[in-house]
């Protein structure tokens, strides 16, 4: 399979964009290599990555997107490969619009499983195409930024990129009985 590499710079570090010859199918920042690596054998096999410049618009959409055009990233194709279950994660995280979030037991509400809310963390781990596919929205139940491959720094550097708030302590505080009758903690 022959698929290509084409790198941006960015102030969340170096962003690797990996297409094929039609469709976005990898966003993954420098550093995180081997699991990129690890990922594409798993999907494609037998592979050959080859570094590129202007292949496609991808990169100039993405840099739209660092410079506060969301809407940028909305139509570029994607191509996840992974089971139906984590494609159905990986689409309906695009119905999440910038500056907000989700937990993770919403989302499995929103698909119809609400006893998948793990399944879902999962899913959002294991997500080949950051940024575009934003598991950066998703947090856990009690308000905390859990879980993103490329670090919780860059996961809150785009919610506030996208204007989300983080809340303060207090804040934060009074927002627990809400999301633990949400996550049916009570």
């Amino acid at each position: 399979m022959k698929l290509y590499l084409e790198k941006i710079n960015s102030p969340i570090g170096e962003i690797l964009i990996i297409t094929d010859e039609q469709m976005l199918c990898g966003i993954e920042f420098a550093g995180y290599e081997t699991r990129t690596e690890q990922f594409l054998k798993k999907r494609f096999g037998d592979y050959r990555l080859n570094a590129v410049q202007n292949e496609t618009d991808i990169p100039q959409k993405l840099q739209a997107y660092l410079e506060g055009d969301y809407h940028s990233l909305d139509q570029i194709p994607v191509n996840t490969g992974g089971t139906a279950f984590q494609q159905q994660v990986w689409t309906a995280l695009r119905s999440i619009p910038a500056g907000t979030i989700t937990t993770y037991g919403e989302l499995a509400r929103q698909l119809g499983k609400p006893a998948a809310a793990r399944a879902v963390g999962i899913t959002n781990s294991l997500n080949p195409i950051s940024i575009v596919l934003p598991c950066h929205r998703v947090i856990g139940a009690n308000g905390a930024l859990t879980g993103y491959a490329g670090g919780l720094e860059r996961k809150r550097w785009l919610l506030q990129h996208e204007g989300w708030q983080l809340p303060t302590a207090p804040a934060l505080l009074t927002q627990l009985p809400l999301l633990a009758l949400e996550a049916n903690i009570f």
